[in-house]
């Protein structure tokens, strides 16, 4: 008995999420077809820019769209997640299929009783950072109506997580520090590729510990910042923990009251799993690192910011020869970034996976407290 009620929860799951992905690969053409050649493309296209009329780029609802929204929008998603699910008749027995098409219906219901406006469909002052992985909230939707080219998927993740569509480069500022050093030249030149807007700062010319007062108009004008500066000896710890820290929450400060949360990409280490091993001369590259993962910790969890925790096997750079080019570093951290990935394994031996529950689930008091006092 137990068993089929499995068999018969798996089955509606399967059903509701494949066939939820199904209209977002059409919300994706939808998009696409906006420029295209074909007219009656184009005109579908604009029936769907209704939606975003009545949800606008200033995440407030416009009462005016409210009917249009829900003959080009609303309806077209409901028929067409419908058309998904009663594909799943041809594999799957009627009672799960059923199941989801009523609970479809009493969601159109609900949808059309609130004129259009549900969990992920009404005005917002500010976006949060809470952003999930593998569902949709309400944080991660209002992304697609401040950018409406990205963010396709609707409840489960996984339109975004399979077209790479869970982030947006195209047209954002970005802030990028460490820009002489190998992975961050590599990143500067990919960001610039898929349309970013790049500026880069200088550790110990734009800012030092304790001195960015240069870095508050750079600041003001990036969308996200990048931290790929550091130092694996001499003063690790205002290379790797202090200005780290400091740069995310003055970043994170100016950004408070945007629409769209400041977001932050920061380089970490696989010697925050590994540590030190016993090396004199990883002593303090270790502690620094490991230190900064443990408050990175907190941005992490933060819903004043997106942050993202890029975590690399050694790579190839002035400081060495390493398992991988740069180059290569940075395509593999944007592979996943792309996918709305926060944190990012960037790795050929799997200790950057592993470290994922180290950081994630950890609770490294200890890390911390090394770091100098504030």
């Amino acid at each position: 008995m137990v068993w089929d009620v499995l068999i018969f929860l798996l089955q509606a799951g399967v059903a509701f999420i494949v066939s939820t992905a199904l209209f977002d690969a059409l919300h994706w053409l939808l998009h696409r077809w906006e420029k295209s050649p074909n007219p009656l493309l184009r005109k579908f296209s604009s029936w769907h820019w209704v939606h975003h009329k009545f949800l606008g780029l200033d995440m407030q609802v416009n009462p005016a769209y409210a009917r249009l929204n829900i003959w080009f929008h609303i309806l077209p998603e409901y028929l067409t997640s419908m058309i998904g699910t009663a594909l799943f008749l041809l594999v799957f027995p009627w009672p799960p299929i059923v199941a989801v098409a009523i609970l479809r219906t009493i969601m159109l219901g609900m949808t059309l009783r609130e004129e259009g406006l549900d969990y992920n469909h009404m005005s917002m002052d500010r976006v949060g950072g809470k952003q999930s992985l593998w569902w949709v909230n309400n944080n991660y939707h209002a992304m697609h109506h401040v950018y409406p080219n990205n963010f396709f998927s609707s409840f489960a993740n996984v339109f975004d997580l399979m077209a790479g569509t869970g982030s947006q480069i195209e047209g954002r500022r970005f802030l990028v520090t460490g820009a002489s050093g190998a992975f961050g030249g590599a990143l500067v030149k990919a960001l610039e590729k898929r349309g970013g807007v790049v500026e880069t700062a200088k550790s110990g010319v734009d800012f030092s510990a304790g001195e960015y007062a240069g870095m508050k108009q750079k600041l003001e004008r990036a969308d996200v910042l990048v931290l790929s500066h550091g130092a694996k000896s001499g003063d690790c710890w205002n290379a790797n923990y202090t200005t780290f820290r400091d740069l995310i929450e003055t970043f994170t400060e100016l950004g408070k009251d945007r629409l769209a949360p400041p977001e932050v990409w920061a380089l970490g280490s696989e010697v925050e799993f590994h540590g030190d091993m016993g090396l004199a001369e990883l002593k303090d590259y270790s502690a620094s690192k490991r230190a900064f993962a443990a408050r990175a910790r907190r941005y992490y969890r933060s819903d004043d910011l997106i942050y993202r925790h890029i975590v690399p096997s050694s790579f190839t750079s002035a400081m060495g020869k390493g398992a991988m080019s740069a180059e290569t570093a940075v395509g593999i951290a944007l592979f996943f970034i792309t996918r709305g990935f926060k944190y990012v394994p960037v790795t050929l031996t799997g200790l950057a996976v592993l470290n994922f529950f180290r950081f994630r689930y950890g609770n490294n008091v200890a890390d911390e407290m090394t770091a100098p006092a504030e």
